[in-house]
């Protein structure tokens, strides 16, 4: 199987099956998706979504957030991973967005990744959610899941990742393509214990090929 032919059966797979996916994370706003992004690094989405709305609900906006202090931040994201860092970085985001973006979320990669706790898979995840930017964010899922299929090949960081879908993907799918990523990660091809024997992938998949005897078993 040629990649282009791998890829065309990836596309066709979950615009039949996924059409509509998008972000776990609930927000209301550009910024309540920031906020909620920077929190969710090396958290689950699931335990985001149970710490955000009491931060909304203090602080609703970047204004509100700027003049906030870190005993105020602590508790509330307390139970998110890597709080002490996270309760600095939204306050110094907030106070940037105020200070520099006059409190309005920036639509652009390079102007994102200069807020504090903000890299360039956050920034990608931001423009690509809001703005359909065709923008690929690669976190662990993405990661993990594009070389188990064989989209990509030795892509040994995520911005070789993110470089090689880009390239295969449909400009107009790619905020849809990281959707179907990390959703398939999360759910069907788990980093441990791959569930290939419900995968509708299996025909595609690099991994499978060459786990299948072992993988049967299972």
């Amino acid at each position: 199987m040629t990649k282009k032919e791998r890829y065309g059966q990836f596309i066709s797979y979950f615009q039949e099956n996924m059409p509509d996916a998008e972000t776990e994370l609930l927000y209301d706003n550009p910024y309540q998706l920031l906020v909620a992004v920077i929190l969710s690094a090396q958290c689950t989405d699931k335990r985001v979504n149970m710490t955000t709305p009491a931060i909304f609900d203090k602080f609703p906006d970047a204004l509100s957030l700027s003049k906030a202090d870190f005993d105020e931040i602590f508790p509330l994201i307390k139970s998110i991973s890597y709080p002490n860092n996270k309760a600095k970085h939204l306050i110094g985001m907030a106070k940037m967005l105020v200070d520099d973006f006059a409190g309005i979320v920036p639509m652009k990669v390079e102007e994102l990744i200069k807020l504090p706790g903000v890299g360039r898979k956050t920034a990608n995840v931001i423009t690509s959610v809001i703005d359909n930017q065709p923008n690929m964010a690669v976190d662990t899922h993405v990661f993990r899941v594009s070389a188990r299929i064989g989209l990509t090949t030795n892509a040994k960081t995520p911005y070789a990742s993110e470089k090689q879908l880009i390239k295969h993907i449909p400009k107009d799918l790619i905020y849809k393509a990281h959707h179907w990523l990390i959703l398939h990660g999360r759910y069907v091809c788990l980093a441990r214990a791959p569930k290939c024997g419900i995968c509708n992938l299996k025909e595609i998949c690099k991994f499978y090929a060459k786990n299948e005897t072992k993988l049967k078993k299972l």
